[in-house]
């Protein structure tokens, strides 16, 4: 099995990421992108995945392990694999003001509109869940950020009972900091 965990930029991937690691999944990850103050923790991330639209083969290289693909790269997983998918969901507005602060702390930024950001997010959003409809080999848990913030022990439980792996679920709830949820909006 290969383990996905996806979402939108900043929607608790990372999160998720940390969980299954804390719970005994191992992960596929290559520690390029170091923690900093937007990810204390780490980003959990594969820098190849990003060749995956030229070499979706290398999917196969996370054969029992998880990984982290971005919404817009789902589109590029090759057929013929036992692929489960953990989908983090945040709220459009919290999503935009956490890229904005990290954003702002790399320099410089253009302003952007945000209709126009939230807007783009929400067709990417139609189109993957489209994309999933027709995906019918692709098992999804959808995975609410603010859920895995106020039920962590709830959420990991959900997460094993998807997966249908034996997961240390105290670990997993264990590792969430509420602390780190910021950029709340209501």
């Amino acid at each position: 099995m290969i383990t996905i965990v996806s979402g939108l930029p900043r929607s608790g991937t990372s999160l998720m990421m940390q969980m299954l690691a804390a719970g005994g999944m191992p992960l596929l990850t290559d520690l390029e992108r170091k923690p900093d103050i937007d990810n204390p923790r780490g980003y959990c991330e594969w820098e190849p995945i990003k060749r995956l639209p030229k070499e979706p083969n290398r999917i196969d290289e996370a054969e029992g392990k998880a990984v982290k693909v971005i919404s817009q790269l789902l589109l590029s997983l090759p057929r013929g694999r036992n692929y489960k998918l953990i989908f983090m969901e945040r709220p459009l507005p919290e999503v935009l003001a956490s890229q904005d602060e990290m954003l702002k702390r790399r320099g410089p930024v253009e302003p952007v509109d945000s209709a126009l950001l939230i807007s783009g997010f929400r067709d990417h959003m139609r189109e993957v869940v489209d994309w999933l409809e027709h995906r019918t080999d692709i098992p999804v848990c959808r995975m609410g950020y603010r859920k895995v913030l106020s039920d962590p022990t709830g959420s990991a439980k959900a997460v094993r009972d998807f997966l249908g792996i034996d997961l240390n679920v105290e670990a997993m709830a264990s590792g969430v900091d509420p602390l780190l949820y910021r950029n709340q909006r209501p």
